[in-house]
């Protein structure tokens, strides 16, 4: 049970590493609380096994899993790294046009005289 959690957990990393790469963000929730759910099963499953037990094919599974945590975490942090630049930018943008009286209440109501 513990081997088909673990294939799981690998099998949703994989697909979100690689809809991140490809810039195709509509599944984000869904690969969480995949990924979510997975680390919940696994954990439960490990608190009843003893460190001794797992075997070389688990501890394998364990490294390349470990691997594919690193490389998932590292896209992810890519990506928001990338929108807090375009939330500061726009954030920068909003702030200067209000300090131009862009959108002044003046100019909302029609300019002088209307």
């Amino acid at each position: 049970m513990l081997m088909k959690s673990l294939e799981r957990l690998e099998e949703t990393l994989d697909l979100e590493t690689a809809a991140l790469l490809s810039r195709d963000l509509k599944n984000l929730e869904e690969f969480n609380r995949r990924k979510s759910q997975s680390l919940l099963e696994i954990s439960r499953m490990v608190k009843n096994v003893e460190a001794v037990s797992v075997d070389g094919i688990a501890a394998k599974k364990f490294e390349r899993l470990k691997v594919k945590l690193e490389r998932n975490q590292e896209i992810l942090e890519r990506h928001m790294r990338a929108v807090q630049e375009i939330s500061t930018i726009i954030s920068g943008a909003i702030q200067a046009a209000e300090s131009d009286s862009t959108y002044s209440a003046h100019v909302a109501h029609g300019g002088y005289g209307a």
